[in-house]
């Protein structure tokens, strides 16, 4: 059985798509309806820059969405990946929506706005400078979990943000927080990475994004997805649409559990895995998962073209 994967935040380049932009008219269309989705040029930006451009979340995210989007429809069209020879789609934090306009639940416009405030509201969320993330290399979450309990943490402002796998775990929070927590880390000869992040995603400090994107999740249109829906906040199958309203709206304050998510899939019969986007990221997260999985990237014009159901 097959399950399909779309990227999150980190994998974006300039130039991202390009090759399929040039390529196809149906690419450029996709393009084309996104920019009059939110009213400016995002495709100009994805295509030639600037950098720091693109790297602003509000840009980031729908940008990501509208390339794993537009690939996952050729391979649809052109090679007959059949929606039904797919048992699940999934996406590590924004590529759940990507995930979701492939299931039919929500329209590619509706996806890039949500999207675009989704990253203005936790862009916004937390004052500049104020919060960090880290990726802790080598550790599991247990122990992780039991680091920043040590933490004289009060207000809470030192928490799990993504758990992608079992020696990848990266921890969001207040940057006092972070910074001790590296620290503690550091005497005990533990690798960690300051992430160049711009807030703290996917921790309580949040909360008003969630508010904020509460408001236009409810407001928006979902229809059940088919194939079903991993969510990031479960790590297992959704296929109502209220309810996956309900899951996008926890998941910006949430733990992306990515880790146990790819094991549920597994568990469920999945025995190969495609990523389509930019970027190989998740290749490489779900071969330290499980090294015996049968995974595939695809994201140029020649993996598409070459592709075989």
């Amino acid at each position: 059985m097959l399950a399909v994967l779309f990227p999150g935040q980190g994998s974006q380049y300039v130039g991202m798509g390009s090759d399929f932009y040039q390529k196809y008219d149906e690419i450029k269309k996709n393009f084309e309806i996104v920019d009059k989705a939110l009213k400016y040029s995002l495709s100009e930006i994805i295509l030639s820059g600037p950098d720091n451009k693109l790297k602003l979340t509000q840009n980031t995210q729908p940008a990501i969405m509208l390339i794993g989007v537009s690939i996952f429809n050729l391979l649809v069209k052109k090679n007959n990946l059949i929606l039904n020879k797919i048992k699940f789609l999934a996406g590590h934090s924004l590529g759940e929506y990507t995930a979701l306009v492939c299931a039919g639940s929500l329209s590619l416009e509706k996806a890039a706005y949500l999207l675009h405030e989704r990253g203005k509201a936790m862009q916004e969320a937390v004052p500049a400078g104020e919060g960090a993330m880290t990726a802790i290399l080598g550790m599991k979450i247990e122990e992780v979990e039991k680091e920043i309990a040590l933490l004289n943490n009060d207000d809470g402002l030192c928490e799990i943000a993504n758990d992608n796998t079992n020696g990848q775990v990266v921890v969001s929070g207040a940057k006092k927080n972070i910074d001790i927590l590296n620290e503690n880390l550091k005497k005990k000869k533990t690798r960690s990475i300051i992430l160049p992040v711009s807030a703290p995603f996917h921790c309580s400090m949040m909360k008003s994004a969630a508010e904020k994107m509460k408001i236009k999740i409810n407001d928006t249109n979902f229809l059940d997805p088919n194939p079903k829906i991993i969510s990031n906040v479960t790590a297992k199958e959704e296929n109502h649409s209220e309810t996956i309203k309900s899951l996008l709206i926890k998941q910006i304050t949430a733990r992306v559990r990515w880790r146990e998510s790819v094991n549920y899939m597994i568990q469920n019969d999945i025995n190969k895995f495609i990523e389509i986007g930019p970027g190989k990221v998740l290749t490489g997260l779900v071969k330290k998962i499980d090294r015996n999985v049968n995974i595939e990237s695809i994201n140029s014009v020649s993996e598409v073209e070459s592709y075989k159901i």
